[in-house]
């Protein structure tokens, strides 16, 4: 949990608590942002932020108190329980936001894709350093910034890709996850709490991981933030890595090859 009064210099932008509040540079996204943000709060959905306006040049949002699941891991996310909680919060965050029907003049950072009937507004950053946990129970997700338009399975698949993690060894071992039968089981129990079949969300991702890989190239190249950052650092082969990964892990993944 970020201290009263202190800063964090994250990978994308630099975070300030104040108080009970949390202050962050705005963007030309940010009205979108804090449109889908009032919405979930006049729904009723309350594991989210709540954007209290702007203050100068920063975004005001309120906090979500707890701790982020940063390498190692909490006890309760090494768990199939708590990747099940995962699942759960994102079917209870898209029936919520099934309804938001985004400002026509609404922009959103690294948006592909316009709005249509059909798609929902993505979190687009389900990463587990984006989850809030207070002892064993989720608290809910922060940093929206990357939010926009798409289909409901790619927040699904990126929730996987991350948290159960269909990742590469190495990324496993630092979450103390190893194992094709530990990684199946996890990745059950996320699409089972959601309500999804597993095989959908292994196509899901393999598309959205080649959409990724590609745009990291095309933005990073072009010099637009934070994609040349992550293109600098090798997030787009690192993708593809990942995706050959998981072609060569899908049988046991799904349960559909010899133990």
């Amino acid at each position: 949990m970020i201290e009263d009064g202190a800063t964090d210099h994250g990978s994308v932008t630099t975070v300030r608590r104040i108080g009970a509040t949390i202050r962050r540079p705005a963007g030309e996204w940010t009205p979108a942002v804090h449109a889908l943000l009032r919405h979930l709060e006049a729904v009723g959905f309350s594991r989210a932020p709540r954007a209290l306006g702007t203050d100068g040049t920063d975004e005001v949002l309120s906090m979500l108190f707890g701790e982020p699941a940063f390498t190692p891991w909490p006890e309760a996310l090494r768990s199939a329980r708590g990747v099940a909680e995962l699942g759960r919060w994102l079917r209870e965050y898209h029936d919520a936001v099934r309804t938001f029907r985004p400002p026509s003049d609404a922009y959103w950072q690294g948006q592909e894709e316009a709005w249509q009937p059909g798609m929902v507004i993505r979190h687009g950053d389900l990463g587990p350093w984006n989850s809030i946990w207070d002892g064993g129970q989720l608290i809910g997700f922060i940093d929206w910034d990357f939010a926009a338009p798409g289909h409901a399975i790619d927040d699904l698949a990126q929730l996987a890709w991350y948290s159960v993690p269909l990742r590469p060894v190495e990324q496993q071992r630092r979450a103390s996850i190893t194992g094709s039968s530990t990684l199946r089981a996890r990745l059950h129990a996320l699409c089972a709490a959601y309500g999804e079949q597993p095989v959908a969300v292994i196509e899901a991702l393999d598309a959205l991981q080649s959409r990724e890989a590609a745009r990291i190239e095309r933005l990073g190249r072009q010099g637009t933030e934070p994609w040349a950052a992550f293109l600098a650092r090798g997030d787009a082969a690192e993708m593809l890595a990942e995706q050959r990964w998981i072609h060569s892990e899908s049988q046991a993944l799904l349960g559909t090859g010899r133990q």
